[in-house]
């Protein structure tokens, strides 16, 4: 079978993409295994996965990227693997899952509101669907690293936690000060990626927005709402997940990465 011009060409383009991951993975996997590290091929089969993932959803993204409703439902599924995915690295139970949806969806809703709201990011299908999902996939990590800091820090301080207990602290009171720490360390690499941006890193969103015909100037303002959109829902997120753990009346268990 010949097939078109056009996508002979796309073909021929992939074999030098396919070569540069194969290579840029087998180095991972080398150093790693070198090292004696736990899982060294974890980052190869996250490669894969992700490989595989972006493969269906621009297929998906071909015929929803238009329509509200689908985009609406969309970012629907994103939000819910991602809280999904978060509480399974703080440690899965009903009420932890409820309490990520709401803290999540709480940070995540305001960001969005703020952004289109004011104007600072056109609202359409296709703008919704990028910021949002931007937006979804940051908050999860922060709210992550921030769970699971905190399960840490109290179990490491748990023989201080009972001792504010058996003075008379709230179970709040008690973990207070793990909790700030916490949220503060949680919200380091997004922070320190704010203070970088320009100076040692280009962000995707300004190199995909460059890509995508924009001027550079357009390009930076959309990269900056971004990152304002970030560490708004993140901060909130953070805050309210932690407000709902801190009263700690055991030792927390300890979660597998």
């Amino acid at each position: 079978m010949i097939l078109p011009s056009g996508t002979q060409s796309q073909l021929a383009g992939l074999l030098p993409t396919l070569l540069g991951l194969t290579l840029l993975i087998l180095v991972v996997v080398v150093v790693l295994r070198g090292y004696r590290t736990p899982r060294p091929y974890a980052p190869a089969w996250a490669l894969l996965r992700g490989i595989l993932q972006l493969a269906a959803i621009s297929l998906i993204l071909g015929g929803i990227i238009s329509s509200p409703l689908w985009v609406g439902v969309g970012l629907v599924v994103m939000f819910c693997a991602a809280v999904t995915t978060a509480t399974r690295r703080i440690g899965m139970s009903w009420g932890r899952l409820a309490g990520m949806a709401a803290a999540m969806g709480a940070g995540v809703l305001l960001a969005l509101v703020i952004v289109f709201a004011t104007g600072s990011i056109e609202f359409s299908p296709r703008y919704v669907l990028a910021y949002g999902g931007i937006i979804i996939g940051n908050a999860m990590s922060i709210a992550t690293i921030a769970g699971r800091r905190f399960n840490e820090a109290v179990g490491e301080h748990w023989d201080e936690v009972e001792g504010w207990l058996a003075l008379g602290a709230r179970p709040r009171q008690a973990t207070r000060d793990l909790a700030r720490r916490a949220i503060h360390f949680a919200m380091i690499p997004s922070t320190d990626q704010t203070k970088t941006t320009g100076l040692v890193t280009l962000p995707g969103a300004f190199v995909g927005a460059i890509f995508g015909g924009a001027s550079p100037l357009e390009a930076g303002r959309f990269q900056v709402v971004v990152l304002a959109g970030i560490l708004c829902a993140g901060s909130v997120a953070a805050v309210a997940l932690i407000h709902l753990l801190a009263p700690a009346l055991q030792k927390p268990a300890v979660i597998a990465t």
